[in-house]
């Protein structure tokens, strides 16, 4: 599968989602508006936290194992029966302290201790949630793109329908409760897909643990581990930094900004993740992964500078379709915040690297330093330049990451003869 054609397939999977998400932004607009906007930050912050931990955070592990043993099926069911028993055994554990500590995590993360309801509804389905991760990982490194495709299109789907629903009937709380279960219910629809391929059993997805598994996917358990710990961290820190020092709609309208780049840059950090990392897993020469990072860069990276123009040119008709009236102090934010996602897009390239590399130990100490260069050239510029240095902040730290990264991978990978 080529790069180009999985951006293709991908791209399909990824234009009903981003057609998904929108229609959900202006849901959300219409009825939580930008105050409830930033306490739904808050909460994805909190599944995002809780999901990888409940997890074992083992999913990106999978995917690269997977690809890596294309060839090698019992290394392969023995990678999947050891992510499977230690992702339900999490899940079962994390939800059962959701459930029982929901009031306190409402309170901290929501700031208010009546809807502690939205994560008793998260305890109640978060197996069906981990597993449906497991088994789009699955997919993913068994390169079955059309299926990953599918139910990614199916996951678009439930979201929308369940979100608007809920939004509209019971607000803000149903929006949250929406968000917390959806892919719960759509994990019925991925294992359905999955059942129907010629290697799923359910055997291989439980059973006793691997010692080799175990410990290859313990390294990409530290990563993703420190990644749930420090971005959302940094994003909630952000988040509090300016409610309590510009206004909660200051808030909200960063948020709102966050969610749009989040939803144009779909296209290409799925296609990273569908086609980068399987495919990097597999190199071991360094003028073939070199090719591939240059291919990258040249169809990747124009490709998000191109998206992002063409969005701040359409900043006002934007913002007017997707929210409301009162999101367009936002549009202040829109050149520097998409000057950024390029500058990340052009680092996260490498840094894919790292993943499919297990570059364990390069991967951890940039993810915390940089989260923390973030939030804190967010309080400097903040302060310097009131609201639009939240979006400068974003610029300063990709300008910085992006050389970091490229001088890391080569070092650690010259180093430990990661490359030949």
């Amino acid at each position: 599968m080529t790069l180009i054609k999985t951006s293709l397939l991908s791209g399909i999977a990824v234009l009903i989602k981003i057609l998904t998400l929108l229609g959900i932004n202006k849901i959300l607009a219409i009825y939580v508006g930008p105050t409830g906007y930033a306490a739904i930050g808050q909460f994805q912050n909190a599944l995002q936290m809780i999901t990888t931990f409940a997890s074992g955070a083992i999913n990106t592990g999978v995917t690269k194992y997977t690809a890596e043993y294309q060839s090698d099926v019992e290394k392969q069911i023995k990678v999947w029966r050891t992510a499977g028993t230690i992702a339900i055994s999490g899940s079962i554990v994390t939800g059962l302290l959701v459930a029982v500590f929901s009031k306190e995590l409402a309170s901290w993360f929501l700031n208010d201790e009546s809807l502690s309801g939205v994560f008793i509804w998260f305890a109640l389905t978060l197996v069906f949630f981990i597993l449906n991760t497991l088994l789009l990982a699955i997919l993913n490194g068994k390169k079955e793109i059309y299926l990953y495709v599918l139910a990614n299109i199916v996951g678009s789907i439930f979201s929308l329908f369940l979100t608007c629903v809920m939004a509209v009937k019971y607000g803000l709380y149903g929006a949250l409760v929406a968000l917390s279960i959806y892919q719960s219910l759509a994990f019925f629809v991925t294992l359905y897909i999955c059942y129907r391929t010629t290697w799923f059993r359910f055997d291989h997805l439980f059973g006793a643990l691997d010692r080799e598994s175990v410990l290859n996917l313990a390294k990409y358990t530290a990563m993703a581990l420190t990644s749930a710990a420090c971005v959302p961290v940094s994003h909630i820190l952000v988040r509090n930094h300016l409610g309590e020092t510009l206004g909660w709609n200051v808030a909200g309208y960063w948020e709102a900004t966050w969610r749009l780049s989040g939803a144009y840059l779909m296209l290409i950090t799925t296609t990273l993740s569908v086609y980068y990392l399987p495919r990097l897993s597999e190199l071991r020469f360094l003028k073939d992964i070199k090719h591939e990072i240059l291919l990258g860069y040249k169809i990747i990276l124009p490709m998000t500078a191109f998206i992002g123009v063409t969005v701040y040119l359409l900043r006002d008709l934007i913002i007017e379709i997707l929210f409301t009236k009162d999101f367009s102090p936002m549009r202040e934010l829109f050149a520097w915040q998409l000057l950024g996602d390029t500058l990340k897009i052009g680092s996260w390239i490498l840094a894919y690297l790292m993943l499919g590399k297990a570059m364990v130990k390069t991967f951890i100490f940039t993810e915390i330093v940089f989260c923390f260069v973030f939030y804190l050239a967010v309080v400097v510029l903040t302060g310097k330049f009131g609201f639009v240095g939240v979006a400068m902040a974003h610029v300063f730290t990709y300008a910085l990451y992006w050389p970091v990264v490229a001088i890391a991978v080569l070092k650690v990978g010259n180093r430990d003869s990661i490359f030949i």
